[in-house]
């Protein structure tokens, strides 16, 4: 993947608020971004920016999880491993989502 000298700015200054760059299997299209416990995957924009690709996820053993909603409760399922969705968990998602959304907004 070639990503523009803006992709690359953008991507250091993610950095310098703390996420880290991470690839994740199957998703080799795509720039994942960690911190915490949570991760989100980065869509290339032809314009030279990014857009996030889906909905920010919570981390099941270093895997991207999946929300899901069971008979005995909510929970982060990736594979055959699961978490409970926790009201802290879910409070750490939202926060990890705000700040990777203001840190992907263009500075000028």
């Amino acid at each position: 993947m070639e990503i523009t000298p803006q992709q690359v700015s953008i991507l250091e200054r993610l950095q310098s608020h703390g996420f880290d760059i991470v690839a994740f299997p199957f998703y080799e299209n795509y720039i994942g971004v960690r911190k915490g416990n949570c991760a989100a995957l980065l869509a290339p924009l032809g314009s030279g920016g990014f857009s996030i690709f889906g909905s920010p996820s919570y981390l099941v053993n270093g895997k991207l999880a999946v929300k899901t909603i069971q008979s005995d409760g909510h929970y982060f399922v990736a594979k055959s491993e699961k978490l409970a969705a926790t009201a802290e968990r879910n409070q750490e998602i939202d926060t990890f989502a705000a700040e990777l959304a203001e840190s992907l907004l263009p500075t000028s």
